[in-house]
């Protein structure tokens, strides 16, 4: 059987971009053009982009065209690439770390060690955790400014974990979720994997546009709405309390579940209070202690109103039975010496000297952030191409994410994202400068 025209196509235009002759940013024929050039119909050429979009070699950008992509830089760049190659600087992931934390390990593990309740760390551990556990991380809640009963609280490992067994037990396939156009990477990785359809959200200001989401709810059935209120990742931005309130009025309205992420919200002072507390009966609230105190301490926790408590409780069971109770207790054990509250002291002081670097010397960039955040937001003039420009940092050994990890619309905006936290500050200038030298040229 002959191979369809459309196949043929398809496979030649993808030879030709795989073997340079199409050039990473070349702009394509439109669709018009394409089925007029190969004689297919026009509808097909729709079909042949969108199928070579698939396999990674273009992108499609509303009002401009389709262009080839920078096919040297992984599809994914910004979700998968956790192993850095040895002498590249990582602006890519966060996992800020402060000296002496080696030494309150070695310290907590020795404790640990002398205690009485060693033995029973061996056995299996309630699904949501210990109860006194629990109630060591509600105390911790209140200190951000939300008061619950340790029964409302789960343990979990880590906050990704936390943000997956909540969508696992509240939401089923084909579950409508609202979220910001730009939001977590690895948000938008969990909600495909578990089949949901994310609908974009564009920002108005620092936050989500509540009007925008209130149109939406009433056209298409809103199961739940994911924001990061308290430092939106990448943004940096802080939702005020005018505007909380606004989405909890909206939440009551049309019976949507809240998910509060909350992984970075320790690095603001003063915030607002949490949606958890404007809405209590319908804000599912995560957090963890992977970025305030290391990310390989996979503890992380859940608050929930008491109905969804039984749920959430099974969806642990499921997925990993339990925490691990070495984890739990070291970290508890943190919690209740004041050690957390003083390393997250210590990197919000960290995070704004990183910010006050990155404002000296990227002083010809435009960019959006936060003064005690650890990452950057750089939108990019309209000529310039973020995987381009990515490729260009990764060849002077400097690792960033593009958009389109954040991007949960059709149109991916040109822009990528710099974490502050991971370099030494030495590193951390220097890889900036190339930063600034880098977007300048392609600018």
């Amino acid at each position: 059987m002959p191979r369809s025209r459309y196949k043929a196509v398809v496979d030649a235009l993808a030879a030709d971009i795989r073997a340079g002759k199409l050039c990473p940013g070349t702009r394509l024929p439109t669709h018009r053009e394409l089925s007029k050039r190969e004689g297919v119909a026009l509808v097909t050429a729709s079909r042949i982009y969108a199928e070579l979009e698939q396999m990674g070699l273009v992108s499609g950008e509303t009002g401009r065209g389709t262009f080839v992509r920078e096919t040297s830089l992984p599809l994914s760049h910004g979700i998968d690439q956790q192993d850095v190659a040895t002498g590249m600087v990582d602006l890519n992931f966060n996992y800020p770390s402060l000296p002496g934390q080696a030494e309150l390990l070695r310290t907590a593990l020795r404790q640990l060690a002398l205690s009485g309740d060693l033995e029973s760390l061996l056995r299996y551990q309630p699904h949501g955790g210990r109860l006194h556990e629990r109630a060591c991380v509600a105390r911790h809640l209140v200190q951000r400014g939300l008061a619950v009963e340790p029964t409302q609280v789960l343990l979990v490992n880590g906050a990704q974990h936390g943000l997956a067994v909540t969508l696992m037990a509240l939401l089923r396939p084909g579950d409508v979720i609202a979220a910001d156009a730009l939001t977590y990477s690895g948000f938008k990785v969990l909600a495909e994997a578990l089949h949901l359809e994310v609908v974009a959200v564009s920002a108005a200001g620092d936050c989500i546009d509540l009007c925008a989401l209130e149109r939406l709810c009433k056209s298409r059935p809103v199961r739940a709405v994911y924001t990061m209120p308290t430092m939106h990742n990448p943004l940096g931005s802080v939702m005020q309390l005018g505007e909380r309130e606004r989405l909890a009025a909206i939440a009551r309205k049309h019976d949507l579940t809240i998910i509060e992420d909350a992984a970075y919200a320790y690095l603001v002072e003063d915030a607002p209070p949490p949606l958890a507390k404007l809405a209590p009966e319908r804000t599912v609230y995560v957090s963890g202690f992977s970025k305030s105190v290391a990310t390989g301490l996979r503890v992380g926790f859940v608050a929930a109103p008491p109905r969804l408590v039984a749920n959430l409780e099974r969806t642990i069971r499921a997925t990993t039975w339990n925490t691990p109770g070495v984890l739990t207790a070291i970290v508890t054990a943190w919690l209740d010496d004041g050690t957390v509250a003083k390393l997250e002291v210590e990197k919000r002081q960290d995070a704004r000297l990183r910010q006050a670097l990155a404002a000296r010397v990227l002083k010809g960039v435009r960019y959006v952030s936060h003064p005690s955040s650890y990452f950057l937001w750089l939108p990019l003039a309209d000529e310039a191409r973020a995987d381009k420009i990515a490729m260009a940092l990764m060849q002077e050994q400097i690792s960033v994410s593009t958009a389109e990890p954040f991007c949960t619309s059709a149109h991916v905006p040109h822009a990528i994202r710099l974490a502050l936290g991971s370099p030494d500050m030495k590193s951390l200038e220097a890889a900036l400068k190339r930063v600034e030298w880098v977007v300048g040229l392609y600018s």
